[in-house]
C-alpha cells in the first residue's frame, strides 16, 4: 500500500512540474513564431520598398522597366541578407541559452 501512495505522490509531483513548465514552453514557442513573422515581414518589406522606388524612378525618368527590375532585385538581396543576419543572431542567442 505504501508503494501506491508514493507512486501517487510521484505522479502528482510530475504533473505539478509539467504544469509549471508549460507557460515557459508556450512563451518560447511564441517567441519563435514572432521572430519568424518579423523575418518574413522584413524580407517582403525590402522587396516592396525596392519595387516601389524602382517604379517611381521609371515613372519620373522614363527608364522603362529597368529601374523596377534592378531595384526589385536589390530589394530581394537586401531582404535575403537581413533575413540571414537575423537567423544567425537568433541561432547565436539560442546557443547562449
Amino acid at each position: 500500500m505504501a508503494d501506491r501512495n508514493s507512486d501517487e505522490d510521484s505522479l502528482a509531483r510530475r504533473i505539478a512540474a509539467a504544469r509549471a513548465a508549460e507557460p515557459a514552453r508556450r512563451d518560447g514557442a511564441k517567441q519563435g513564431e514572432n521572430a519568424g513573422w518579423q523575418v518574413a515581414s522584413e524580407f517582403i518589406g525590402a522587396m516592396l520598398a525596392g519595387g516601389f522606388i524602382g517604379w517611381f524612378i521609371d515613372r519620373q525618368f522614363g527608364t522603362g522597366p529597368w529601374g523596377l527590375i534592378i531595384l526589385l532585385m536589390l530589394g530581394f538581396v537586401t531582404g535575403l541578407t537581413q533575413s540571414l543576419r537575423r537567423q544567425k543572431a537568433l541561432e547565436d542567442e539560442r546557443d547562449r541559452d
